[in-house]
């Protein structure tokens, strides 16, 4: 098992200190005791792969409170739950990929709108003013 401080933690895991002591304050990872009373906290292997977890699941869009749930699931071993709140999250992906692609659309057409003509106001500019 491998020792490390929160700077070594932290590295491992892709983000800063103040990240790593973020995620503590709001109960997603654990403040090791020091040793004696003092020295240095010591993090090991389970602490980055929790670390790790909780940064894909924030860029899969969860939240911090679902995703403080979903290892609260995981210690209990409440599936069902875990996947209405994946089912969850993907319905919203979805609500953002259609709205994405309506976006990328509109843009589209108006990018081709402005390439048709070269007098008057430009359909972009226009379209934003609205």
């Amino acid at each position: 098992m491998t020792r490390m401080t929160i700077a070594r933690l932290a590295k491992a895991g892709g983000v800063g200190v103040e990240t790593v002591r973020y995620y503590q304050r709001r109960g997603l990872l654990m403040e090791p005791a020091r040793p004696d009373g003092r020295g240095f906290r010591s993090y090991d292997n389970a602490d980055v792969r929790r670390l790790k977890f909780i940064r894909q699941a924030q860029a899969a869009g969860f939240t911090l409170e679902e995703i403080g749930e979903l290892l609260n699931l995981d210690a209990i071993d409440d599936r069902a739950r875990a996947r209405e709140l994946a089912r969850s999250r993907v319905a919203a992906l979805d609500t953002k990929i259609a709205e994405l692609q309506d976006a990328r659309a509109s843009l589209k057409r108006l990018a081709e709108a402005c390439g048709h003509g070269s007098s008057g106001p430009c359909p972009i500019i226009t379209a934003f003013e609205r």
